[in-house]
């Protein structure tokens, strides 16, 4: 009797140590890592997601434990899931930000089932005080009623990256649809248009500040000091409810009544001709259309009824008080074809976009040599010869390139950003040079844009693989304080670089850090997007 307790003693202990074992392993699998580490297999289900549905995370993979199977998610920047999928990487579904952009998928990309899980309107969040001076509070408000507020020099605002997020493009295809008249149909043609192009101009230079995704634009408008931001509805209730957490001013929504952008996060299947993976995908989107899936959606600021009119949202969440408008039907904007969009963006990046001037602060110490100098001239060589829209230069851009290793080991530039062979060349010969002069490289780019006008979005781009041990912390942020201008650095690590340090400094000039280890020249594409 006492040996059978026993063995049932044992047989327990092993599978409450497989169970803890499988969830470890469920975890390891669920990290953002390369989708492609993993074997291909039915118990594995794997979707690709725009970077703003990482809300519901935790809970589909969750409900795929208590299922049986498991799910990898990793996430992208919005047009970056079409350049993964079309560039061959293998998955079984997409839940994608907007529907619009299914359209620009290689053939070989097969997708069905598509269903919209939640819509969300892009629309303007004006900070209390200054919707109600410039008299926008209660009213219809159209998009030459803010065109004309930018151009007086009364409104700025920060919105996400029109060339590598949805709710960026999204936000221009609204402007540009609404100021060419809302046509039935955006043509190319009405790009050629000299008025709507000086238009477009004129608006786009109230960014203060571009972000490369969603969740950044929501801390770095918190952090900092912005008039508005452009940008999804949810956004604007998410930072709203930030805000008066912190018992500070919120944003006012504002809604274009000519025509807003809608997007409807579609969840679609990828056919792999798998008959397994079709019953997980059907199982996981009938999670996420379910009461639970819809109230995590709707409790985020996402609408999850159709029709446009709801007098029963929440107001916990939709809340009147901060302009939030359920009870009025939106007149949405009708997004033209993919190639007049491409077209579109292109025009974006070479004649609406405002300038930038990015300064790239370089690590050439000691410990750069071998392997960390040749994939450092090897991202910038991809960074500035690229043709990529998402990561081109324009000829209204200025590059600094400022090298360091004991010091500030000079300083290259251009004020033509197609004009780049000289800096290429300079970077590829530039020797190695003992210690880390992190802090003094970045001074010196701080002293550089202090001087630059409104006119260009500035920020500093600091690469480095080691500890700073030339100038200090301090130092930097004496400077920093002295300018009282906020000029961002996202910095990238690589190597033994110490992210408490780059940490710091991203939390005073409201940037933040990228990680290079794995790939650099992802890190820089990645921070492109960001300035």
């Amino acid at each position: 009797m006492e040996q059978r307790k026993s063995k049932k003693g044992k047989l327990f202990l092993f599978i409450i140590i497989g169970v803890i074992l499988f969830g470890i392993i469920n975890d390891i699998i669920d990290e953002d890592a390369d989708i492609e580490e993993y074997t291909y297999s039915d118990k594995i289900f794997k979707i690709i997601s725009s970077s703003e549905n990482k809300i519901l995370d935790s809970s589909i993979k969750e409900y795929a434990r208590k299922k049986g199977y498991s799910v990898v998610i990793n996430y992208a920047d919005t047009l970056e899931v079409i350049d993964t999928l079309n560039g061959g990487s293998k998955y079984d579904a997409i839940f994608m930000s907007n529907s619009v952009w299914l359209s620009s998928l290689d053939s070989s990309v097969k997708t069905s089932s598509l269903r919209s899980t939640s819509i969300t309107p892009v629309i303007f969040g004006i900070k209390d005080s200054k919707a109600e001076s410039l008299g926008f509070k209660n009213k219809k408000i159209y998009t030459k009623d803010i065109l004309n507020k930018i151009k007086s020099g009364e409104l700025t605002f920060s919105m996400a990256n029109p060339l590598t997020t949805n709710s960026g493009a999204s936000a221009y295809f609204e402007i540009l649809s609404n100021l060419a008249g809302n046509p039935e149909v955006l043509k190319s043609s009405h790009l050629k248009d000299p008025e709507l192009k000086r238009e477009l101009k004129q608006f786009f230079k109230g960014i203060k500040r571009t972000s490369g995704d969603e969740d950044f634009l929501e801390s770095s408008f918190i952090n900092g000091d912005y008039d508005a931001a452009f940008t999804y509805e949810s956004s604007i209730i998410n930072i709203n409810k930030k805000l008066a957490s912190e018992g500070k001013e919120t944003l006012y929504a504002v809604y274009p009544v000519d025509g807003v952008a809608i997007s409807d996060s579609p969840f679609v299947y990828i056919d792999n001709k798998n008959e397994t993976k079709k019953e997980i995908f059907d199982d996981i989107q009938g999670y996420l259309l379910s009461e639970e899936g819809q109230k995590i959606l709707l409790n985020n600021g996402r609408r999850t009824w159709y029709g446009g009119v709801n007098n029963n949202a929440p107001k916990d969440v939709f809340n009147p008080s901060w302009g939030i408008n359920t009870t009025t039907y939106i007149t949405p904007i009708k997004y033209p074809s993919m190639a007049v969009m491409k077209e579109a963006l292109e025009l974006y990046l070479t004649e609406f976009r405002k300038p930038i001037h990015v300064v790239f602060c370089l690590d050439y110490s000691g410990s750069m040599y071998g392997n960390g100098i040749e994939e450092l001239t090897k991202a910038m060589n991809t960074i500035l010869s690229s043709n990529d829209l998402t990561i081109s230069f324009s000829n209204k851009d200025k590059i600094d390139v400022i090298p360091f290793g004991n010091d500030v080991l000079g300083t290259w530039s251009t004020t033509d950003g197609l004009t780049k062979k000289d800096l290429i060349y300079r970077i590829e010969e530039q020797d190695l040079s003992g210690s880390t002069a992190l802090y003094p490289a970045a001074i010196k780019g701080l002293r550089i844009l202090s001087n630059e006008s409104d006119e260009y979005v500035s920020s500093i781009i600091l690469m480095t693989d080691g500890r700073a041990n030339v100038g200090t912390f301090s130092e930097l942020k004496s400077v920093y304080k002295s300018i009282n201008k906020e000029i961002p650095i996202y910095s990238i690590t690589f190597g033994n670089a110490d992210e408490r340090e780059l940490l710091e400094i991203s939390d005073l000039t409201n940037g933040k850090v990228f990680d290079g280890k794995d790939n650099l020249t992802l890190a820089f594409k990645k921070v492109r997007g960001y300035n």
